[in-house]
């Protein structure tokens, strides 16, 4: 109990600071300014060890069920009779997955010289907590397959925004509402929701899933809101309060780390980041010139970021959110399900 009197102080000027730099974003008219604004704020807070600032880490739990409900909540009925249309791309996936392991893997070995196994975890494009699990079990240099993942993520999240507003010919600054207010949503759909995202993280908890807080929620959700028992949405407070949450949480990546450091891992990973976009660039167009689903929504299907952040961003711009949630899902349980037995196979080589 006497953590929690300490800890509360700090998390609430962490969000005091994330939504002033909110805020700021949103008044000079920069992209998703909930998400960045409080992303860069956090991050330039946390290089000062004197401010008494805390990880929200206990709170993004909260936040990705939110996040999991919006995106099952985007499986209408109509959505749902589509779905199979998606199949082609979903299998892209698979090739996409194995040339950037490959270039990666390469990339991080033999120019950065890292083992092998660090080589391989700082590549996959998996869950940054998954990864680096995986990672310490196989004996991989854990502080370093955390710095390259937290800096891939750091790197895709704030670049992709702009790559967005320049292809698509759009304006990604402050987009108004993005679903009903708070006081529109009746109680009623709020305690349905609320029971959603509880069942929903808890099943998906006991079966083990990776990203369980969100892909729980939004399994049932999907189910639910399919079969039109729910149609509310999560209020546009809860999800600004979501991109707000997960912005000051990436805020923290380089927090206690030295300068150099910091630097040097931005170098090595912007040289990896590179190749991201050489390999997503060429998968991007191949879906785009062979089959008939929008640009905007295949790149966030392919920008192999965190789902949260790249799902969060479907939802603030309204583009085909089921499509890009189901190729990240996929992306996601192909890297867990390939990752330890290649990883075992390296330690036998």
């Amino acid at each position: 109990m006497f953590q929690w009197f300490t800890i509360m102080p700090k998390l609430a000027l962490t969000l005091i600071i994330g939504t002033l730099g909110a805020l700021t974003f949103r008044y000079a008219h920069l992209p998703l300014p909930w998400l960045l604004g409080s992303i860069v704020f956090t991050a330039i807070a946390s290089r000062f060890d004197s401010l008494p600032i805390h990880r929200p880490k206990i709170l993004t739990g909260p936040a990705r069920t939110v996040l999991g409900i919006t995106i099952g909540s985007a499986f209408t009925p109509q959505v749902a009779q589509g779905i199979f249309t998606f199949l082609p791309s979903l299998l892209m996936i698979i090739p996409f997955i194995v040339i950037i392991g490959l270039a990666g893997v390469w990339y991080y070995w033999k120019v950065i010289k890292f083992d092998k196994m660090t080589a391989f975890f700082s590549t996959m494009p998996g869950g940054l907590m998954e990864m680096v699990s995986i990672a310490e079990d196989m004996g991989a240099n854990v502080a370093k397959v955390t710095l390259t993942q937290s800096t891939r993520l750091l790197l895709i999240v704030f670049t992709l925004p702009f790559i967005i507003e320049a292809l698509g010919h759009t304006h990604l600054g402050d987009r108004g509402a993005i679903t009903a207010p708070l006081h529109d949503v009746s109680n009623h759909d709020l305690l349905a929701m609320f029971f959603l995202a509880v069942i929903g993280a808890w099943g998906a908890k006991k079966l083990h899933l990776s990203g369980a807080y969100i892909l729980g929620p939004m399994i049932v959700s999907a189910l639910v809101y399919m079969f039109g028992w729910v149609e509310a949405r999560p209020p546009d407070e809860a999800i600004k309060l979501t991109q707000l949450i997960i912005g000051t949480t990436i805020g923290f990546v380089f927090r206690g780390i030295k300068s150099k450091e910091v630097l040097r891992t931005l170098a090595q990973t912007f040289g990896f980041f590179l190749i991201l976009s050489l390999v997503c660039g060429l998968f991007i167009y191949m879906v785009y010139t062979f089959f008939d689903f929008p640009l905007v929504s295949i790149l966030l299907a392919f920008s192999p970021g965190g789902q949260s952040e790249m799902n969060l961003i479907a939802i603030i711009l309204g583009v085909n959110v089921p499509f890009v949630a189901l190729h990240h899902v996929m992306r996601i349980f192909l890297v867990m399900g390939i990752a330890p037995l290649i990883a075992k196979w390296f330690k036998k080589v």
